[in-house]
């Protein structure tokens, strides 16, 4: 809806009611569908023999990767940005009906997941790394897009022609008229982190031979995400107190860059594999 020039946010983040809080929501049809994005570029990798796995295999590691995603985005956001709420209220834990996931915490329970499961069954870890790296933008982009759609995680305030009104970032009853436009930091986000990422992964994997130098791909990936990532808080309103004057987004994203080094590192002082 427009107003004096800019659009209002009155979207509806459930799609569809079913009783009271309970539905389906924009915000749980994004994980869903970055799922089944991730698990068709597996099944494609599979096919070009770039894996070698069986099909019990498979499913035994996308089920590991999906609690991975799930279990290590939900603790992340309660232990990075939620904790003093989720310690007087445990149980608002489980209400993962009404959003809170981190993208750190996803990724630190993606390397974990994929730490165990390539133990049991025998595949090198920087080589599923490597995969797991094409494989999560979609899910990125689709998840800041929900992000849009629920209206939060709004940017800072700005008169750029193609800001957003969002009635959720002023007090409850403020006229439209009165709230300040932002930066649709989300949107931004969504084709950093999202679109920018899979595009460079997806070159990576189909065009060069980075695969034959396991977690050279993996390591890209997490370093050019933190840069992505910091660009995109400076359009980004701070959700959470701020840590060592930066935003918890960009102070998280440091330890990525230092850990994407060390992938790089450690694929160097590897011999060259096979496809």
């Amino acid at each position: 809806m427009p107003i004096v020039g800019y659009y209002v946010h009155d979207i509806d983040p459930v799609l569809l009611h079913i009783w009271g809080e309970f539905g389906i929501r924009y915000y749980g049809i994004a994980y869903a569908l970055g799922f089944l994005i991730a698990i068709y570029l597996f099944i494609q990798y599979r096919k070009k023999g770039f894996i070698a796995i069986t099909a019990e295999q498979q499913s035994s590691l996308l089920f590991a990767l999906v609690l991975g995603v799930l279990i290590g985005g939900r603790l992340g956001y309660v232990l990075f940005y939620d904790f003093q709420d989720t310690i007087s209220n445990p149980l608002s834990i489980f209400a993962v009906w009404k959003g809170g996931m981190a993208s750190h915490g996803g990724f630190i329970g993606v390397i974990i997941a994929g730490w165990i499961i390539t133990r049991k069954i025998g595949m090198p870890f920087f080589k599923l790394g490597d995969f797991l790296a094409t494989m999560a933008a979609p899910g990125l982009m689709l998840g800041r897009i929900a992000n849009f759609i629920n209206g939060e995680l709004w940017g800072t305030p700005s008169n750029v022609s193609w800001a957003v009104i969002f009635p959720s970032s002023a007090p409850v009853g403020t006229p439209v008229e009165l709230i300040q436009p932002r930066h649709p930091s989300q949107l931004y986000e969504a084709a950093l982190e999202g679109l920018f990422l899979f595009i460079y992964t997806q070159w990576r994997i189909w065009r060069t031979d980075a695969l034959k130098s396991p977690g050279r791909i993996s390591g890209e990936f997490l370093i050019l995400y933190a840069i992505v990532r910091i660009i995109g808080e400076q359009f980004r309103e701070y959700d959470s107190p701020p840590i060592l004057g930066m935003s918890r987004g960009i102070f998280y994203s440091l330890f990525m860059i230092i850990l994407g080094t060390i992938f790089i590192i450690k694929s160097g002082q590897q011999p060259k594999s096979e496809l």
